[in-house]
């Protein structure tokens, strides 16, 4: 029973999955606003901007209206290089959660340019309009080969980097042993003795000759030896 009741739970929503997918864009309300309005609104928008005169441009552009300075020069980049008009092509509406984009195709003869409206779908506030040129595959897998590669050297320019700043770290070690070393107060060396120099050397010789010389009269005038006796100073008188 309980696999009878999942069955038909599953065919209904499948059911409801389908009438969605199947849903005639052109017959939806979109909260208050019908398709073609929204697609009426994009044409005379490119209306305008193709009839617009430099001096109104100008006009334009020297207004506070961000979102209308901002589409006139979308649009005169967009016009670069995309030749003569031919006619507006297929106008598209798409969903996508809080977003509503309205996506009207305008076919040039070099290339297409698509203007987009980008509403709020709650309230249908307009958020911003952009005008782009339609990129060939070729371009587009330039642009990516081109955004791959940057991507790839900024990696290999920073791994580089790294490798770089831990090459130093050797250097750092090295500057700081040195300042270590220097802080190290180096050992005093011993302090050879100041040999006497050669006047003392001198008087002391004179004194141990005069003393010999005293011993001697000393001896000689008593009567006895040198050995008796000791002169322990001599005391000069100038």
């Amino acid at each position: 029973m309980k696999k009878k009741i999942l069955l038909i739970l599953s065919m209904c929503l499948i059911m409801l999955g389908l009438t969605a997918c199947g849903e005639d864009p052109t017959k939806v309300d979109y909260n208050g606003f019908t398709y073609d309005q929204l697609k009426g609104s994009c044409e005379n928008t490119v209306e305008i901007l193709q009839s617009m005169s430099e001096s109104e441009k100008a006009a334009c552009l020297a207004s506070n209206d961000e979102k209308m300075v901002n589409l006139i020069n979308r649009w005169e980049e967009a016009q670069e290089g995309v030749g003569a008009y031919v006619e507006l092509g297929e106008f598209t509406i798409t969903k996508s959660g809080k977003t509503l984009t309205c996506e009207q195709e305008i076919i040039y003869e070099n290339r297409p340019v698509i203007l987009t409206y980008v509403y709020k779908a709650h309230n249908m506030e307009l958020e911003d309009i952009t005008v782009d040129q339609v990129q060939t595959l070729g371009e587009k897998m330039t642009n990516a080969a081109l955004n791959t590669l940057m991507g790839m050297g900024v990696v290999f320019a920073v791994l580089i980097l790294i490798s770089l700043i831990i090459s130093c770290f050797k250097f750092l070690s090295y500057f700081e042993k040195g300042k270590e070393s220097k802080a190290v107060p180096a050992a005093k060396e011993p302090v050879a003795p100041v040999p006497p120099s050669v006047e003392e050397v001198l008087d002391a010789q004179d004194d141990l000759e005069l003393a010999a010389v005293i011993a001697a009269a000393i001896a000689a005038s008593t009567g006895t030896s040198t050995d008796d006796f000791v002169v322990r100073s001599i005391k000069r008188r100038f």
